[in-house]
């Protein structure tokens, strides 16, 4: 069993879940030479659900890579990656402000999925060791936004670095009138998936 995991995510949002369900981490951010940006663009055509698990996937094998440079104890590491869909399309994070008013628009008074993949690994000292992924999609519904509420919520800053220019623990949710789905998913890390991945990489949790 495992005392503690890495956490290769920057979300505070993310950090905070796993610390309420009895897990200890330890932050495995990128290095200042990693373009993780770079690991988040969507290929032409992309469905959202492919897309997202790429993506976790992808950070996962770069954050192995990292820890085993870092030389940094093993433990089990995991990923994950958000990600709303219109559709087939694909809303990640606002560029600027005028992106996150256009993309609420689009959002309003409509029916959108909110997708979050997980991933963890278990390297050992002789290879990678194993891995383990899950998906949770979840639907979200907002109310039809004015666009004056719109450019109040820009403007406090809350969107800018959510997926889909939203966050459903902050002011957003006073516009969200129904959701289906893993409340904890929307917001970054589902719960139950997240439990499931971790107990199979032998990580101790609360119960």
């Amino acid at each position: 069993m495992s005392d503690f995991i890495y956490l290769a995510s920057q979300s505070p949002r993310r950090k905070q879940l796993l610390e309420q369900w009895g897990v200890r981490c330890e932050l495995l951010l990128p290095d200042s030479d990693e373009d993780v940006e770079a690991l988040e663009a969507a290929k032409p055509g992309e469905a959202p659900a492919d897309y997202v698990q790429r993506v976790t996937a992808l950070k996962l094998e770069a954050s192995v890579g990292r820890l085993r440079r870092k030389g940094w104890p093993l433990a089990p590491v995991l990923c994950a990656d958000t990600t709303v869909a219109l559709g087939r399309r694909i809303l990640g994070k606002p560029a600027d402000a005028a992106e996150a008013r256009r993309m609420l628009s689009d959002l309003s008074g409509r029916r959108h999925r909110v997708l979050t993949a997980v991933a963890v690994a278990r390297p050992t000292v002789r290879g990678p060791g194993r891995s383990w992924a899950a998906l949770s999609t979840s639907q979200v519904e907002f109310d039809p936004w004015a666009g004056a509420d719109i450019r109040r919520y820009v403007d406090s800053g809350e969107p800018m670095g959510k997926a889909g220019a939203y966050a459903i623990q902050g002011a957003a949710a006073l516009h969200i009138r129904h959701i289906s789905g893993s409340y904890s998913g929307i917001m970054g890390l589902p719960a139950h998936e997240t439990a499931q991945l971790l107990r199979a990489a032998g990580v101790r949790l609360v119960c």
